[in-house]
């Protein structure tokens, strides 16, 4: 898969809804009710972050769900690559982005949703055809003013920005001309999905999917 085809099914993913769910599951046994839960309340695509032992069999479970993308985050190996890709994911999403990442998910057909924190890092991912970029941590990173201005002299790239995005700033995030949609975890939180509380999981996703974005 070319760096363009990659960036045309991010950016088709990231119009599917304005937040992508990132899930750390500790219980693959959670997976399938997590996934029917949020696909049923209106974010279908699903981040599940390799971060667990239960991670790949989650993944697993998520793609048998009927309407749900799930797709492999925190890729860092062409190992991970390998695994989540045999564990049915559809898409991967990465912290940052190195050759060999890039190299991994091209030759495996799995579009990547690679991280960028500066704009020398989103340039140089630009360069090799990647339009659509995750942009990481976006708090910690300068937030909603950084992502403003590195879109500025680089309207190309379009972003889904994630780490530290919460309800109370993900609007400011969407209302940016660069920005396509959200990752965030506060749609699953842990204790929710610990109990196992599908309904209330239904009803953050339910009110994530009503956001309103600018792209």
């Amino acid at each position: 898969m070319t760096p363009a085809a990659a960036s045309r099914e991010s950016e088709r993913l990231c119009r599917l809804a304005p937040v992508i769910p990132v899930l750390v599951i500790d219980d693959a046994a959670q997976a399938r009710g997590l996934a029917e839960a949020l696909v049923k309340g209106g974010l279908p695509v699903l981040e599940v972050t390799l971060r667990t032992p239960a991670a790949l069999d989650a993944i697993s479970e998520m793609a048998k769900v009927e309407g749900g993308v799930v797709g492999a985050g925190t890729l860092l190996t062409p190992e991970d690559v390998e695994k989540a890709v045999a564990a049915g994911a559809k898409f991967g999403v990465s912290p940052g982005a190195t050759d060999r990442i890039l190299d991994a998910c091209e030759a495996a057909d799995l579009p990547l949703l690679p991280g960028a924190a500066t704009a020398s890092e989103a340039m140089k991912l630009l360069e090799r055809g990647y339009t659509v970029q995750k942009f990481f941590p976006a708090e910690a990173n300068g937030g909603v003013p950084a992502l403003k201005a590195i879109g500025a002299p680089i309207p190309q790239v379009r972003f889904c920005p994630t780490g530290g995005v919460s309800m109370k700033n993900v609007g400011d995030y969407l209302g940016l001309s660069n920005v396509l949609c959200c990752g965030g975890s506060w749609v699953a939180p842990k204790d929710m999905v610990s109990s196992g509380d599908w309904a209330g999981i239904e009803a953050l996703a339910r009110e994530a999917a009503a956001l309103p974005r600018r792209s």
